[in-house]
């Protein structure tokens, strides 16, 4: 009798299974495995200070002017499921660590860069829970995908998934290390939202229609940051042209720091709990003629601005970016080496006044909200007082800044490409802060210079090979009593994609 149930068992998830391979079409598996070493030196512009807590490669008590060294790894495996009726589901699983740390109990952030307004978006998701296991798996992608959903036009994505719009200039990346299990957190491979998106395809035009839950009762009910967006595209026919318009809501409720609290009774009375960032912009590039690319990208933002959890008014926003590039490619047909080379120009508006920006009750502020940026164009500068602290934390990359980008790459043979970048940095405005002890230098804008050079070897076409040299330059807005040495970044790495 018992093998009778046995059999009937077996035929029933035989016959389940059968109805369930009937309705999937296919299933493709796909993933890679990224293993990178880093060198790092002097990442907080200081090499005499005695006891190094900033860098987070050297680790505490450690001499600045050494070398941190260290490993880290990023395993990916996606499945893409495509079934019957338009209907298809993605799920990516990873895992992501730094070698030989097992287990992490420490809940420290103090290395993490500013962790107050305007930048909690950068630090707010790297919270290190004690006894968090590194080789712990994590969900990055599951969403559901219904193609003509209602109307054939219609595309609708459900669930965790990528978002990247134009060139990720205002949302492209929502960067996290949820485990904070990696020691160069800026190399995380998590950047998705969960999200739905409705995609009206009118080709040329596209519309895209979004809203994501991008934190949800951190602390208290109403403390969320939610995301709304609208993006119209269209491309020409002729000049290899586009154009896209957009509309960017983010209401950031947490406003306060890591404990998540909003502060006093009476900012919560006078709506001070909340910052909220409109940003609308267009982007277009085309080929004026043949190998030659200009592209040009700007953004208005306008909303309420909350400096700090304890701030009683909100402040009204007024900020501008652009982003202008133009590329060569004239030279690829002339030369074996197919060089290439580009310039672009990025600005940021900022506060006049940066060492006062959390407790100021007036006036507009002006300061740049990153938004979203999944565009990052240097390996040091960028991640400055966002997950690298320096003694001048008035300047982090993405308010209040000019930079000038030059870059160039050629193709020595067919499997190897090498590139470099060079950047100039600048500010926007001076920063003339109140702190004690302040002294003349601070009110400087040159922020400085980087060279990023990079060689990728494709060894096969599967694993590539990659080695990037990195110096950042401090100028004289980094003064030598507050640390303006020279910061090094080398990072070796093998990646494998299947």
């Amino acid at each position: 009798m018992k093998l009778v149930r046995i059999l009937v068992v077996l035929a029933m998830m035989f016959a389940v299974s059968a109805v369930a391979y009937a309705e999937t079409q296919s299933v493709k598996i796909s993933g890679d495995i990224a293993e990178r070493a880093f060198a790092r030196s002097n990442y907080n512009l200081n090499h005499d200070q005695a006891a190094d807590t900033t860098v987070l490669a050297a680790g505490s008590g450690a001499d600045s002017s050494h070398w941190g060294t260290f490993l880290q790894s990023t395993v990916e495996v996606q499945v893409d499921a495509d079934l019957t009726d338009n209907v298809g589901a993605v799920i990516r699983l990873l895992n992501q660590k730094a070698w030989g740390d097992n287990n992490y109990a420490s809940s420290n952030n103090s290395e993490l860069g500013i962790t107050g307004a305007p930048f909690t978006d950068q630090v707010a998701n790297r919270q290190v829970a004690p006894g968090t296991n590194s080789f712990d798996v994590e969900l990055d992608l599951a969403y559901i995908e219904l193609k003509e959903f209602l109307y054939s036009p219609l595309t609708l994505k459900i669930g965790r998934q990528d978002l990247w719009f134009g060139r990720g200039f205002i949302v492209g990346a929502n960067l996290q290390d949820n485990q904070g299990t990696l020691l160069a957190p800026e190399y995380t491979a998590v950047t998705s939202f969960d999200a739905i998106r409705a995609t009206l395809d009118y080709d040329p035009w596209t519309i895209d229609a979004v809203y994501a839950k991008v934190r949800e009762n951190f602390m208290q009910s109403d403390d969320d940051v939610n995301l709304w967006g609208a993006n119209v595209g269209y491309v020409f026919e002729n000049y290899n042209a586009e154009a896209e318009a957009y509309w960017w809501y983010k209401d950031q409720r947490f406003t306060g720091s890591s404990d998540g609290t909003l502060g006093t009774l009476a900012s919560v009375i006078n709506g001070a709990d909340s910052n909220e960032i409109h940003t609308v912009g267009g982007r277009g590039s085309f080929d004026p003629i043949e190998d030659w690319t200009v592209a040009l990208e700007s953004a208005y933002q306008f909303g309420q601005y909350v400096g700090i959890n304890n701030a009683i008014d909100r402040r009204n926003r007024s900020a501008w970016s652009i982003d202008a590039m133009i590329e060569c490619r004239y030279f690829q047909n002339q030369f074996a080496w197919k060089p290439v080379l580009g310039v672009e120009y990025i600005y940021y508006s900022g506060e006049e006044d940066m060492g006062d920006i959390v407790n100021a009750t007036n006036g507009t502020y002006t300061g740049w909200d990153p938004m979203y940026r999944g565009k990052f164009d240097t390996a040091i500068r960028e991640w400055q007082n966002v997950f690298y602290r320096t003694n001048m934390t008035s300047s982090p990359a993405f308010t209040n800044q000019h930079q000038i980008l030059v870059r160039g790459s050629v193709e020595p043979t067919e499997s190897l490409t090498c590139s470099a970048t060079y950047g100039h940095f600048w500010l926007d405005q001076k920063w003339a802060t109140q702190a004690v002890g302040a002294i003349p230098e601070n009110t400087k804008r040159n922020v400085g210079d980087e060279v990023d050079l990079k060689v990728d070897w494709d060894y096969t076409e599967d694993v590539t090979f990659s080695v990037l040299c990195g110096w950042f330059f401090p100028g004289d807005h980094f003064s030598s009593g507050q640390g303006n040495d020279v910061a090094t970044d080398l990072v070796g790495s093998v990646k494998l994609s299947f």
